[in-house]
């Protein structure tokens, strides 16, 4: 079996920084894309940033240059450097990663459980 477990999060003043961290376990043969996104209380969950196996990012436009995605093709990890925070930051934020468990199985679009970013004012 195949999980993301996630860490980081918490609570934070507007102009502070927190970094989240996620990681792939199980039985892996390959990680194709990784990703966060969030969701604030009564809005619908969004996009935040992207990263192919290949290092390409992409991000919503509410945190370029203050976010950023990274990644371990050898730890199968990603990890959100968030800087410049602000309270319309605050959601729960979750990763999401497309994985192959082996060459001939289909990809499995998995999510972790979710960890708070609160930042407060």
């Amino acid at each position: 079996q195949v999980q993301l477990v996630e860490s980081g999060g918490g609570l934070v003043q507007a102009g502070g920084s927190l970094r989240l961290s996620c990681a792939a376990s199980g039985s892996i043969f390959r990680v194709n894309d990784m990703g966060w996104y969030r969701q604030a209380p009564g809005k619908q969950r969004e996009l935040v940033a992207t990263i192919t196996s290949g290092g390409e990012t992409n991000y919503a436009d509410s945190v370029k240059g203050r976010f950023t995605i990274s990644r371990d093709n050898a730890k199968n990890t990603v990890s959100l450097q968030m800087n410049s925070l602000k309270p319309e930051d605050t959601a729960v934020y979750y990763c999401n990663a497309a994985v192959r468990r082996t060459p001939s199985l289909r990809i499995l679009d998995l999510w972790g459980q979710g960890t708070q970013v609160t930042v407060s004012s």
